[in-house]
């Protein structure tokens, strides 16, 4: 992994030693710089899980990626400046998936300064920077309130979200995990047809202060006293979001792969509103 190119790339000078006002600054760097997203796997070719070929990638601005490819690079690149890395076994929850816990969410877990941090730059609206974990620590990073008890479901951790974020919540394993066992559902999450990630288009960015989403052609800002919605309505308009809000210009697609990917995000609002309506009739 270039460290320095990606350490440019999110937009951090340097990085002189491990501690904690670092970590917190590399954190909030990345998830503001570097988006969750799902457009590349919109194509039927899935995606490489490898955090060297993931940070080429990044790094060109081709991609981002979403939970076994941020955490996956950003723990390699934590191990490479020194930080002590821990990887977990994780699952989120939605109001449609209940909590489990089936390696398919990648947690981080970092130890400095005699406490251990809940590191995650892979959830999307999730954490801006990271957390104690500890019992009972409720924090508020904006837009959001975000708290951490034990995990009712395993032998580890649970991640209370925000009411107003996609998720409720997020439990992960106490055990450390070794990256080879999110390759299963990598394979599934990121070539699958029925893989919601591969059903619909999407991007977020955590910001400091607010949070940035499109799903298909659906653009939401939440921020702390509202939240702003707004249907994106030209193939011009998609591009320059995904550029300007999301760091995403996606400089290898060709003409006709962008012609695609705006015909598949605006079949997936359609089929979205065919899903709404049959749901009015019941």
């Amino acid at each position: 992994m270039d460290t320095a190119a990606l350490l440019r790339r999110i937009g951090v000078a340097s990085h002189p030693e491990p501690s904690v006002e670092a970590l917190f600054a590399l954190h909030a760097a990345f998830v503001d710089q570097v988006p969750y997203e799902t457009v590349q796997y919109q194509f039927g070719r899935g995606g490489s899980m490898d955090p060297e070929q993931v940070a080429q990638r990044i790094i060109a601005r081709e991609t981002g990626g979403y939970c076994f490819q941020l955490n996956g690079v950003f723990a390699q690149l934590l191990t490479t400046l020194g930080y002590a890395v821990t990887l977990h076994r994780g699952g989120v929850q939605t109001a449609k998936r209940p909590p489990v816990v089936d390696a398919s969410h990648l947690v981080l877990t970092v130890v400095l300064d005699e406490e251990t941090w809940l590191v995650d730059v892979g959830l999307g609206d999730g954490l801006l920077t990271p957390m104690p974990l500890r019992t009972g620590v409720r924090v508020r990073q904006e837009p959001f309130d975000l708290s951490l008890r034990r995990s009712d479901i395993v032998d580890g951790w649970r991640l209370d979200h925000d009411p107003r974020s996609s998720l409720t919540g997020m439990d992960f394993e106490a055990a450390p995990a070794a990256f080879t066992d999110f390759e299963a559902q990598h394979q599934h999450l990121s070539l699958s047809p029925e893989s919601p990630f591969v059903r619909t288009c999407s991007a977020f960015v955590r910001r400091a202060g607010s949070t940035a989403i499109i799903r298909s052609v659906g653009f939401t800002q939440i921020f702390a006293d509202r939240i702003d919605n707004q249907l994106v309505e030209s193939q011009p308009e998609y591009y320059e979001l995904l550029a300007d809000v999301f760091r995403l210009p996606l400089p290898h697609l060709t003409g006709s792969e962008r012609d695609e990917l705006w015909r598949r995000v605006w079949t997936q609002y359609e089929n979205f509103l065919t899903r709404q309506a049959a749901a009015r009739a019941d």
